[in-house]
């Protein structure tokens, strides 16, 4: 026998509050378009959050009703909260979600630990857990980048917090990863299961223009220390290759002081001038490890290909020899030799518009609805 049909979700949810939570709201990235897809989903939910900058994303998401966080009552909050990353737990915890049915959060941060109540179902979108706590301290708090005692301060201060973060799972019923590789970590970190779901891309919108490349490369990335932009910078500098980096952040003055005069540092772009970058760059360039990485998957969808360190998420998007070069070496030698590599591809923008569209916006928002049904038949009884 066939197993019976599962209602839609709006009739799962109505009468229900439905509540939303993400970490911080200060610009449009791939966690944002998660935030949008889940607001179509869930239309009459509110939305929590450590911090708002107000006309900083999309109309869809600033049409809610946003609760934010004691960080919002910090100097300048939109600038520095980053440096108020101590106070989170206590700023994500203070939220009251007593009348909350449904927690649905998108998180890579803090949003994951928010309290719900006892008849609550939490899901929770996982980008990734906190990455500075568990993998990646000496990437954002070395010794070359805070010095020796910043270095010796803050190596406590995250080991708490890796600690208040894996004790903290627990208030998730189920977990979302966007990735193989993010499901991977979450069993190594939270020791929990995690559905995986591929994060959406406007497939529509990012799609291959009629002329031919330029001669240069792309970067699109916020800047800051993982993403590992100084590798593109130095590869593209032994190759003596023209590079544009699309992007703002805290390792902005860094990386100009690393850049040559082949280096153009754009800024954030609107949607329509970063199409026309992905459609004429040679190649795109992802130094780093990413969890998932929304932008090679952009890059495909305007038929250009990516050159990627060939680990973490990077490994299920790119496809090496086809739709790009996988560099095994985290070196700028190396990446200079897969950018030499992938400029001699051949490469049909149609076939890796056809590969991008498995990420399209439509079939997330199908397969997240699936996800929130089957959770909410499985896990109470609505």
């Amino acid at each position: 026998m066939s197993e019976p049909s599962r209602p839609p979700l709006s009739s799962l949810v109505a009468g229900r509050r439905v509540v939303l939570a993400h970490d911080w709201l200060t610009g449009m990235r791939g966690g944002e378009k998660v935030l949008e897809s889940l607001c179509r989903l869930l239309p009459g939910a509110d939305l929590v959050t450590l911090v708002h900058v107000k006309g900083s994303v999309s109309p869809l998401i600033e049409a809610r009703r946003i609760r934010t966080s004691i960080i919002q009552r910090f100097p300048r909050p939109g600038a520095f909260y980053r440096h108020y990353l101590p106070a989170f737990p206590a700023a994500i915890e203070l939220f009251d979600l007593d009348a909350a049915d449904l927690i649905v959060s998108t998180s890579h941060c803090a949003a994951k630990a928010v309290v719900p109540t006892g008849r609550a179902l939490h899901v929770c979108y996982c980008h990734s857990p906190m990455r500075y706590a568990w993998d990646q301290f000496d990437a954002y708090f070395g010794r070359e980048r805070v010095g020796a005692a910043g270095n010796a301060v803050l190596r406590p201060v995250l080991a708490w917090l890796a600690r208040w973060d894996r004790a903290t799972a627990h208030r998730v019923d189920h977990f979302v990863a966007n990735s193989h590789y993010v499901a991977g970590r979450i069993a190594r970190y939270y020791n929990r299961r995690a559905t995986v779901l591929y994060p959406p891309v406007d497939t529509q919108f990012f799609t291959p223009g009629g002329d031919p490349p330029h001669p240069y490369f792309l970067v699109v990335s916020a800047l800051v220390p993982y993403k590992r932009i100084d590798v593109a910078i130095d590869a593209a500098a032994r190759l003596r290759a023209p590079l544009k980096i699309v992007g703002t952040g805290p390792d902005l003055a860094r990386l100009r002081a690393r850049a040559g005069a082949g280096v153009e540092f754009l800024g954030q772009l609107d949607d329509e001038p970063l199409r026309e970058a992905y459609r004429t760059a040679q190649a795109v360039l992802l130094p780093g490890e990413e969890d998932f990485g929304i932008v090679p998957v952009e890059a495909m969808a305007s038929g250009r290909p990516v050159v990627a360190l060939g680990r973490g998420g990077a490994r299920e998007t790119v496809v090496d020899g086809s739709t790009g070069v996988l560099v095994e070496d985290d070196s700028p030698e190396a990446f200079a030799d897969g950018m030499a590599r992938a400029a001699r591809l051949r490469v049909d923008p149609a076939a890796l518009r056809a590969h991008a569209a498995r990420f399209s916006v439509q079939r997330f928002e199908a397969a997240l609805q699936d996800v929130l049904v089957e959770t909410l038949a499985v896990e109470r009884e609505w």
